[in-house]
């Protein structure tokens, strides 16, 4: 499960993704703007500063911005660098790998299975979505891909429907 750490960093390079390239935004902004706490605001961007995702300047005109064009920032390394390994149980990370105490066979276990087939499932969305994708998906309102292909084939019955009528 995503964190809040996580959400509020999400929609904090969100948000940024949406300045204007060379200006900044105050941390007071964006959590306003985002409903985060402040000073829990702070630590997230800290952190992704640390990670080279965001620079901050101090002073007048200080503020946040992007260290990388969105295009270039993918959502699963932001959700890595702020709540760790996609896998939802070690013995199902590729970078974190760690075998269960309990596990006898772990090339037979069904839970280690599944929970790596959920990895790669979710690895698949977040890494092949980038930061500006996520913006304009906000922006637009829309279902993920899935959801706009399922709203089509509902609508286009709904117009066969309204035709036989």
């Amino acid at each position: 499960m995503l964190t809040k750490k996580a959400k509020y960093g999400l929609k904090a390079m969100a948000y940024l993704a949406g300045v204007e390239p060379g200006q900044t935004a105050l941390v007071a902004d964006i959590a306003a703007a985002n409903q985060i706490p402040k000073k829990f605001l702070d630590a997230i961007l800290s952190e992704l500063r640390n990670a080279g995702y965001v620079h901050s300047k101090k002073g007048k005109g200080g503020g946040y911005m992007l260290a990388r064009l969105p295009s270039e920032i993918s959502v699963g390394n932001l959700v890595r660098t702020l709540d760790g390994p996609l896998a939802p149980i070690q013995c199902a990370s590729r970078r974190l790998y760690r075998r269960c105490e309990d596990c006898v066979d772990e090339t037979h276990c069904a839970v280690r299975l599944v929970m790596m087939e959920a990895r790669d499932a979710i690895a698949r969305v977040l890494d092949n979505t980038t930061l500006d994708q996520m913006r304009a998906l906000g922006e637009a309102g829309m279902a993920p891909v899935e959801g706009k292909a399922a709203k089509a084939k509902a609508k286009a019955k709904g117009s066969a429907a309204m035709d036989m009528a």
